[in-house]
């Protein structure tokens, strides 16, 4: 089990959330400590897992994956073997960015980037449809993005 975290490690994450590329030098003057103890609660940080990585967030439009779509699905029948073959299955899948095992009328939410529906339909047909495991899904596309955030709220 890890230190219970203080105000200090609180900032700490809030500023790493907000940009994990400052310096060791920069953090320290964020949070008025200096560099050596800064250094050392965010190696703790990440040795206790409360830092699991660190990445860089892309442009979907930008790179040609814009087309956003949510997909729940519900398992043909409900099975250990048939949720395993489904997880093991997403893990695979470039597309798939988040996935879910869910309560209520489906079994699993999956959050897709693809470039346009055409490309979704293939999506759909060609590797979804491809798992037989799969009863039945429903599709939801992205309108318009109101909030994207990765950042946790911390108190």
């Amino acid at each position: 089990m890890g230190t219970q975290l203080d105000q200090t490690d609180l900032r700490i994450l809030n500023f790493l959330q907000d940009d994990s590329q400052l310096t060791n030098k920069e953090l320290a003057a964020k949070i008025h400590l200096s560099p050596t103890p800064t250094f050392e609660r965010v190696k703790r940080l990440e040795r206790e897992g409360y830092i699991k990585k660190y990445m860089a967030v892309l442009d979907a439009e930008k790179i040609n994956r814009g087309f956003i779509a949510f997909c729940n699905l519900r398992m043909k029948q409900h099975s250990h073997e048939n949720a395993t073959r489904i997880m093991q299955a997403v893990q695979q899948i470039p597309e798939i960015v988040e996935c879910y095992n869910i309560s209520g009328d489906y079994d699993f939410m999956l959050k897709i980037y693809v470039s346009d529906m055409k490309a979704y339909q293939e999506f759909v047909l060609r590797i979804l449809g491809d798992l037989d495991c799969i009863g039945s899904l429903n599709s939801f596309f992205v309108l318009g993005e109101v909030k994207n955030s990765h950042q946790l709220p911390l108190s």
